[in-house]
């Protein structure tokens, strides 16, 4: 008996995941926005359109009534409202909403209402956290723990050498929150865009790597003596967004101008919008590196798992979009599988720890082109 599954928001994300699940038997999908125009993009049979303003709660639940499973693919500042609406509906959810809020806090709710709920679980956070559970699993001792994830314009272009696959809101939101790290076994906080280092990367070349806040529930789940994740961007781009940040370009206090009061960091959007926007037939590729090194019955062993992943012109998927839902779209099949049944919130890095679904999530990207290179090192 095939599953019923509603994809809320029909973005970059929502749109390619539903198209994932749509060519699976195993599956009756329904996506759900209060974007209309985008909507009727979804030129498909077998997708059932809902046209609803998805911050209402009411018509929320009620549209989500119908269905088995529910995947929340909103932007990242309804996300945690609408994962909790979903959870209170009693249904099942894969989550990928990047929102600033404490996932956590839903966990009893998750327990109470009998639920499963797999949050986080998109490329970066998602693929990072399972993987470097996974690793993190198979060692007794683990000293240091690095991510390293970029997505990137396949082509440069002066001056920023950058396309946004989010809004500029939500990657300048990187840019100004403090980075959490771990040091010798403590959370440190540092400033974000900060200990820049060059790497190199296979089909890439080199890239900069620099301080960002994305370990999330890393820190608080993975023991690790050091842990750090590093955004990845072509050389010289960090020095060009601080110059914005240490000159108040990102300031939310409103200044007035003439008769109008705008924020700075409004002005800033609305002029990044048009020149970070990753138009579609824009070529762009996911670059993401994870390190894990530690020691297994004494012996010193390093676990590498490298992505690199780039635009589908067939399917004209942007690659950010292709790691991010291909992902989501294997954590559904994984709740309709038999290999995961277990009620209440989990986390990837928590799946992580249990190789055959590790092998499962890896298989399925792999089907779809989105491959991750393993290797295991003696140090």
């Amino acid at each position: 008996m095939s599953k019923k599954v509603i994809v809320l928001g029909a973005g970059l994300i929502g749109k390619p995941l539903t198209m994932d699940l749509a060519k699976d038997d195993n599956f009756e999908v329904g996506i759900a926005d209060i974007n209309w125009n985008i909507l009727e993009t979804i030129d498909n049979p077998r997708i059932a359109k809902r046209h609803i303003d998805l911050s209402r709660r009411t018509e929320l639940k009620k549209a989500i009534r119908e269905f088995d499973l529910v995947v929340n693919a909103v932007p990242g500042f309804m996300g945690f409202q609408t994962l909790k609406s979903v959870i209170e509906a009693g249904k099942d959810c894969v989550d990928i909403a990047f929102y600033p809020e404490d996932v956590l806090e839903l966990k009893t709710l998750a327990a109470e209402k009998g639920v499963r709920v797999i949050s986080d679980i998109g490329v970066a956070p998602g693929m990072s956290n399972l993987l470097s559970g996974y690793a993190a699993s198979q060692l007794d001792e683990v000293d240091q723990i690095d991510i390293f994830v970029g997505g990137l314009p396949k082509i440069r272009t002066l001056p920023w050498e950058y396309k946004a696959v989010f809004s500029p809101t939500d990657v300048i939101e990187e840019y100004t929150r403090p980075a959490r790290l771990v040091e010798n076994g403590e959370i440190v906080v540092k400033a974000p865009l900060t200990e820049v280092e060059t790497l190199e990367f296979e089909k890439v070349g080199t890239l900069e790597a620099f301080n960002s806040d994305g370990l999330r529930s890393l820190i608080f789940t993975l023991k690790a003596k050091n842990m750090r994740e590093k955004t990845l961007r072509y050389p010289g781009y960090a020095d060009k967004i601080k110059l914005l940040a240490d000159n108040g370009f990102f300031s939310r206090e409103k200044i007035n101008f003439k008769e109008y009061a705008v924020s700075p960091l409004e002005m800033t959007c609305k002029i990044l919008f048009d020149q970070w926007k990753l138009n579609e037939g824009d070529e762009d590729i996911t670059v993401m590196k994870i390190v894990v090194e530690g020691k297994k019955e004494g012996e010193k062993l390093r676990y590498t798992f490298d992505l690199y992943d780039e635009y589908d012109p067939e399917t004209k998927t942007h690659s950010m979009a292709r790691t991010t839902a291909y992902t989501a779209a294997m954590a559904v099949r994984l709740m309709a599988s038999d290999l995961y049944r277990e009620k209440g919130l989990q986390l990837p890095e928590q799946l992580g720890s249990q190789e055959k679904i590790v092998n499962f999530m890896l298989a399925g990207l792999a089907k779809r082109n989105v491959i991750y290179k393993k290797e295991i090192a003696k140090l």
